[in-house]
C-alpha cells in the first residue's frame, strides 16, 4: 500500500508538471503567434485589381524579358545569369533569384505585390530608410493587366513537380547554406558569399543544417511563412511561398538534419509497451520476493 502512494505522489508531481509548469515555461520561451497564413491577407487590398484579370502569357514574357531578364536568369528559357554569384552579390547584395519555378514556388498574390513593391510584400521596409532602397526596383507604376500578364508567364514555364531539394535551392539558398547536405563537395553553400550577406543582412544567415532540431516543426512553419512573428525587425524577407512549397522546404530540413525522425518515431510504441511488459514482470517479481520474506 505505501508503495502506491508513493507511485500517486510521483504520478502527480510529474503531471502538475507536465500540464502546468512545462505549458508556462514554453509559452514565455516561445510566445505563441498567429498561425502561418499562406493566403497572404494583409496584400489582398494591394492585389486585388490583379486578381481580378485573365493574364495573357504571351504579352507576360515580353514583359518579363524587357523588365526582368538583365538582373535575373530563366535557365530553363535560354537566360542565363549574365554575371557570377560573386558579381552579382556584389552588385546586389543577395544572388536575384532564377525565375523558371517562381511560379511554382511562390504564392500569386505575393507575387503581384512583390512585383508593385518588394520591401512592402516581404515586410523589410524597415530595412530600406535613410536613402537605401531594394536591390529590386518598385513596378508599382505597371498596370494591374501588365503584372497580371507577368504573372501568368511565369507560371505557364514553370515546372509541374520539383524535389525537396529543388525548392530549398531555389526559396533559401541564395541565402542560406546546408552544409550537411554535401559535406564534401560544398554544393549546397549559399550562393551569396557570406561577406555579402552580413553586409547585406546586418549578420550572417545562419547554416539550416540543424534548424529542424533546434527549432521544431511548428516555429519554422509559422518563421519562413512571416519571419516578423517571432523576431520583430529582422532582416529576414517574408518569402511568400505556397503552402506546398514551404512544406517541401520544411520536408527538406527534415531530411537533412532529422533523417532518423520515422525510425525514432516507429521505435516509440514499441519501447513503452517493452516498458509496460517488465512493469508487470517486476511488479510479479517483488510479490513472490515478498510473499517468501511474509
Amino acid at each position: 500500500m505505501r508503495e502506491l502512494k508513493i507511485l500517486a505522489v510521483v504520478v502527480a508531481l510529474t503531471l502538475i508538471t507536465y500540464w502546468g509548469v512545462e505549458p508556462f515555461a514554453h509559452s514565455q520561451m516561445h510566445p505563441k503567434v498567429a498561425p502561418a497564413d499562406f493566403e497572404f491577407k494583409d496584400l489582398a487590398d494591394k492585389t486585388a485589381a490583379v486578381e481580378a484579370l485573365t493574364g495573357d502569357a504571351n504579352n507576360g514574357q515580353v514583359l518579363v524579358t524587357a523588365n526582368c531578364t538583365a538582373c535575373h536568369s530563366i535557365k530553363s528559357q535560354g537566360f542565363p545569369q549574365l554575371m557570377d554569384n560573386a558579381s552579382s552579390a556584389a552588385a546586389y547584395g543577395v544572388v536575384p533569384p532564377d525565375l523558371g519555378t517562381a511560379g511554382k514556388i511562390y504564392n500569386e498574390r505575393y507575387l503581384a505585390a512583390f512585383i508593385q513593391n518588394p520591401a512592402e510584400a516581404s515586410l523589410t521596409s524597415h530595412k530600406f530608410v535613410d536613402g537605401k532602397v531594394h536591390p529590386m526596383p518598385s513596378y508599382n507604376w505597371m498596370q494591374p493587366q501588365e503584372i497580371a500578364d507577368m504573372i501568368a508567364y511565369l507560371k505557364s514555364i514553370a515546372p509541374e513537380e520539383m524535389s525537396n531539394k529543388e525548392v530549398f535551392a531555389d526559396s533559401c539558398q541564395r541565402c542560406h547554406g546546408i552544409k550537411y547536405a554535401d559535406m564534401l563537395n560544398g554544393t549546397m553553400a549559399s550562393y551569396t558569399p557570406a561577406e555579402d550577406i552580413k553586409k547585406y543582412m546586418g549578420k550572417n544567415a545562419p547554416d539550416l543544417s540543424q534548424m529542424i532540431r533546434s527549432k521544431g516543426e511548428h516555429y519554422l512553419e509559422t518563421f519562413i511563412n512571416n519571419p516578423q512573428k517571432h523576431l520583430e525587425g529582422t532582416a529576414m524577407p517574408r518569402v511568400g511561398l505556397n503552402e506546398e512549397s514551404q512544406q517541401q522546404v520544411v520536408t527538406y530540413l527534415q531530411e537533412v538534419g532529422d533523417s532518423k525522425k520515422q525510425e525514432r518515431e516507429e521505435l516509440g510504441p514499441k519501447f513503452l509497451i517493452y516498458l509496460v511488459v517488465f512493469a508487470i514482470f517486476a511488479w510479479l517479481w517483488k510479490l513472490k520476493q515478498w510473499r517468501e520474506v511474509h
